[in-house]
């Protein structure tokens, strides 16, 4: 599957909110996972190609090597990348224009014995994503023991089983540094019931492409499933036509009763 080509030159543009618009007409989607895990740059990646790098989460800079290696320009494209942000971006799908808009989520996530304490902002942009990436890095297991909470914690504001989940491990190609086998994301994915994959967001570009274009899909495929549910039920069933010669009928048992 190739990522349909971009319409207009690449724009990292945080909006304050989501613009109301057609159903089908935008796609919200959340990255969510632990901090350090490369949410910003699987965002960045998607909406430029571009791959950041390393960054400090807490304030979207590198440090000083980041920054010597990265240069000016890249340097402008991660100070828009700190956490909170909401991306825009219009991409072709399946021949339509689509509003995609991304939340790239603050990494303010722990874990206490599968219990899971996110902030409410956090909380607030569970309920207005419409689609799922959680992220966990093959080289920090503890990354990948918050994917379970954050996805029972999604399925509780979204109940229904066909919101889009989508499970990632990040940075595969650190295989020097793998904490988390692909085993286990693929079992607690199966579990789940979600789908999994891992990436090398510096060295995949396609795959992590790939990844945003599938969830894009999905949500456009459960919005006109809703869409279509909500017409249905807008239907009122037409009243059947009254029955004369039943209605004749009543009127004169009516009759013959006060006679009697």
């Amino acid at each position: 599957m190739r990522l349909p080509s971009m319409s207009q030159p690449f724009l990292l543009a945080p909006i304050a909110e989501c613009p109301p618009g057609p159903p089908g007409a935008q796609v919200r989607l959340a990255v969510l996972g632990a901090r350090g895990v490369g949410k910003s740059a699987m965002i960045v990646r998607f909406l430029t190609k571009r791959f950041i790098g390393d960054y400090e989460p807490n304030t979207g800079e590198g440090g000083a090597q980041g920054r010597a290696r990265r240069g000016p320009r890249v340097r402008r494209l991660t100070a828009l990348c700190s956490p909170g942000n909401l991306y825009s971006r219009l991409v072709h799908l399946d021949g339509d224009h689509v509003a995609v808009q991304i939340q790239d989520t603050p990494g303010c996530i722990q874990v206490q014995e599968d219990c899971v304490q996110v902030l409410d902002s956090l909380s607030r942009c569970v309920k207005w994503a419409e689609g799922f990436l959680l992220v966990y890095s093959i080289t920090d297991y503890s990354s990948y023991q918050s994917i379970q909470p954050l996805y029972q914690h999604i399925r509780k504001v979204h109940p229904d089983a066909r919101t889009p989940i989508i499970i990632v491990g990040n940075k595969a190609d650190l295989l020097h540094a793998r904490q988390v086998q692909a085993k286990e994301g693929l079992q607690l994915a199966n579990e789940l019931g979600s789908l999994f994959l891992e990436i090398s967001t510096s060295e995949d570009s396609q795959g992590v492409c790939d990844v945003f274009q599938y969830l894009c899909k999905e949500v456009s495929k459960l919005q006109h499933a809703s869409s279509t549910d909500r017409r249905r039920s807008s239907i009122i069933p037409r009243p059947k036509s009254p029955n004369m010669q039943d209605l004749k009928r009543r009127f004169k048992q009516a009759l013959s009763s006060k006679v009697k």
